[in-house]
């Protein structure tokens, strides 16, 4: 049914969201600009060129190379501290036979620490970040180069992804996409299945039984 099967890292698979979500109040906060949690929920999903430009539309008046110094330290702390998975990560690696790739926003460089972190690099053939495409996520691009790296047709890939901009990047490259919400709630626009967990959507998708 799949020749191979692709996963977002951050909020899909570790729990770094919730990480960035309080770290980030408290950069902005720090350098007098408190934000409430839809600021930082429009930001879920972005690479970060991308959530600077929005910054910028909407803080115009931030330091925001002080904001992102702090956040990033804020945030570094925070992951050194211990990378949780989401729940259901560990057995789904187990009983997924397919061949498998991490398609994140991330940077390579912080990309590699934390799979290395959470302890699952070793079950990923493929890594592909932000560094290795030109269009990021909603663009179809990151998903369609790991379809090429494995020489699979896109619509024989399964996706699991959190945030709506991971979804549409999957759907938009014609893979089949589970969305599993992470901190911000989804209805499901570009999701073929949209599922309260990991196990559950991998059986939804029919990727295995019970």
């Amino acid at each position: 049914m799949y020749d191979a099967v692709f996963f977002d890292l951050d909020g899909t698979l570790i729990d770094t969201e919730s990480i960035a979500l309080v770290t980030g109040k408290a950069a902005f906060a720090a350098h007098g600009h408190a934000v409430d949690d839809a600021f930082m929920h429009a930001l879920v999903g972005k690479d970060e060129p991308t959530a600077a430009l929005m910054i910028r539309a909407a803080l115009p008046q931030a330091d925001l190379d002080a904001v992102n110094r702090h956040w990033r330290d804020g945030f570094a702390a925070g992951v050194d501290a211990g990378l949780a998975l989401k729940p259901g990560v560990e057995a789904l690696l187990e009983r997924v036979e397919h061949p498998l790739a991490i398609v994140t926003s991330t940077g390579r460089t912080g990309a590699h620490r934390k799979l290395a972190l959470a302890g699952i690099a070793e079950a990923f053939t493929h890594v592909v970040t932000l560094d290795d495409v030109r269009a990021p996520k909603p663009a179809p691009d990151p998903y369609l180069l790991a379809a090429e790296l494995f020489g699979y047709d896109p619509g024989r890939c399964l996706v699991f992804e959190d945030s709506e901009t991971g979804a549409e990047a999957a759907y938009r490259a014609g893979c089949t996409v589970v969305q599993v919400p992470d901190v911000v709630p989804s209805e499901g626009r570009w999701a073929h299945h949209l599922a309260p967990d990991l196990l559950t959507g991998a059986r939804m998708a029919g990727l295995f039984r019970g």
